[in-house]
């Protein structure tokens, strides 16, 4: 059975108040009232550094629909913790540290395998990180302030050690979300998720029409195997999100691809605008950003349906661009990047800690400075990119076209 999916009116939690974060001079709490959205409440003298990211929270608890709702806890999205946890206190106190000027990867990317159903063929897979690596990684993303943790790229399901590595996360600290292709889902392969303590299953879709979304991913019948890991993910309890890229050839496609998100009933359908590699491949534009904003209102503001993310809006309004700012990314082999698009390294795990590539990350400029566009998309990033060297090995090193 799938988990039940509740409207946040609809909550049976009991009404008061919780305390979510304190420290000398600021508190945060959350006020839930019975028949009412959640409520964040700041109190001291700090109040005002944190205010204005605790009043966008609050707009999105009170003005959007969550993804689930659940007898003792709200989970507004799956790229966000669960509503009261320790994971979202986390997430308090890293905002406090953000609009203090202490940036925090709250969301570190890891590629575990770069297999998947046709592309890669396990040989490979001879220069990923191994286990331990992998591990050691996940713990300096905690100790800098992580709260989530997602494996992604290729089909990460395809590495044995994949259950292995989401259990070892500390759940108290942060959640662990999966990407899959579905390349062997199976109903084990998703009550092992479960066991695992997976926060929540991404699923890709490029089309609701088969043959295109085969062809995307390079692979005959992966639709069909992407449908099937959908469904046996909802009736193991999974929480799931049919994800996809929002593109110039298949803008048209959106609505689409939300009423088959609607259909399969899945908890969340996840936009991703697509990033291009070089300046000259065609990216979607503003009135097709307008466009992905219109159906993210409109879908959030009524009950049906499952919620939708877009990170036209979470980065392009509310939070600003992650890249290199609240995300960091590392590849199959250990390099790490601001986050997956970005065709430069900053160093590799194998060599430095997580915490010192962050600060190399950090000391840039162009990652100090607010960015309502992803890198890709915005045009003094693109000039950098534009000075590798062609026929350079990529990601290329950073710091030999930039300088601080």
């Amino acid at each position: 059975m799938t988990p039940e999916k509740k409207n946040a009116t609809d909550s049976p939690a009991r009404s008061g108040t919780i305390e979510l974060f304190s420290m000398p001079g600021l508190s945060v709490n959350l006020q839930r009232q019975e028949g009412k959205a959640l409520k964040l409440v700041t109190n001291g003298p700090l109040k005002a550094a944190c205010s204005p990211v605790l009043k966008k929270m609050n707009s999105r608890l009170q003005e959007e629909k969550p993804a689930l709702v659940q007898e003792d806890r709200i989970i507004p999205s799956a790229w966000l913790p669960p509503i009261p946890s320790p994971v979202f206190k986390r997430l308090i106190f890293a905002e406090i540290q953000i609009a203090m000027g202490k940036y925090v990867p709250e969301t570190v990317s890891i590629e575990i395998t770069r297999r998947n159903s046709a592309r890669y063929p396990p040989e490979t897979a001879t220069d990923e990180l191994d286990t331990d690596t992998i591990k050691r990684v996940i713990d300096e993303a905690l100790e800098l302030g992580t709260l989530i943790i997602n494996f992604t790229e290729n089909d990460p399901l395809l590495r044995e050690d994949v259950f292995e590595l989401i259990e070892y996360v500390d759940k108290t600290r942060a959640i662990v979300n999966c990407s899959t292709w579905g390349t062997d889902f199976s109903k084990e392969t998703a009550l092992k998720l479960k066991e695992a303590g997976i926060h929540a299953l991404m699923v890709g879709v490029y089309s609701t029409d088969p043959e295109k979304h085969d062809a995307v991913r390079n692979s005959a019948g992966a639709y069909e195997r992407a449908i099937s890991a959908i469904k046996l993910a909802l009736e193991a309890g999974l929480l799931v999100v049919m994800t996809t890229h929002a593109s110039p050839s298949n803008m048209k496609e959106l609505p689409a691809l939300y009423a088959l998100a609607a259909e399969l009933r899945v908890h969340e359908f996840s936009v991703w605008e697509s990033m291009p590699k070089n300046r000259g491949e065609p990216v979607i534009t503003g009135r097709d950003r307008k466009t992905i904003l219109e159906m993210y209102q409109r879908i959030n503001s009524t009950p049906e349906g499952p919620r939708m993310f877009s990170n036209t809006y979470f980065e392009g309004q509310m939070m600003g661009a992650m890249a290199g700012r609240r995300w960091m990314h590392v590849t199959a082999d250990g390099d790490v990047k601001p986050s997956p698009y970005p065709p430069f390294r900053f160093g590799n795990v194998k060599e430095v800690s997580l915490k010192e590539i962050w600060q190399r990350i950090r000391s840039y400029p162009y990652f100090q400075r607010q960015k309502s566009l992803s890198p890709m998309h915005d045009p003094e990033f693109m000039d950098l990119v534009d000075k590798i060297p062609e026929e350079a090995k990529l990601p290329y090193p950073f710091e030999e076209i930039c300088e601080k």
